[in-house]
């Protein structure tokens, strides 16, 4: 999981990676879950939140560099 503070110095590729490497995690614990080899079922909604951090960071990123590009 990655923290908000580690997420300060990546780029906007680095976090689209970071994120997608997330997602295929959150896929495989899903898997798990179903195939009843998961046991610690609070690493769903640990995964779940860093996504949405992540997906957040490259969205400011971004905003910010539309909002930064236009002046």
């Amino acid at each position: 999981m990655i923290k908000s503070k580690d997420m300060q110095g990546l780029t906007v590729e680095e976090l689209r990676e970071k994120l997608d490497e997330s997602v295929k995690a959150l896929y495989h614990l899903r898997v798990k879950t179903t195939t009843k080899e998961l046991e610690n079922t609070s690493e769903i909604p640990r995964t779940k939140r860093g996504i949405a951090r992540l997906k957040q960071a490259i969205s400011e990123r971004e905003r910010a560099a539309a909002t930064g590009s236009g002046n």
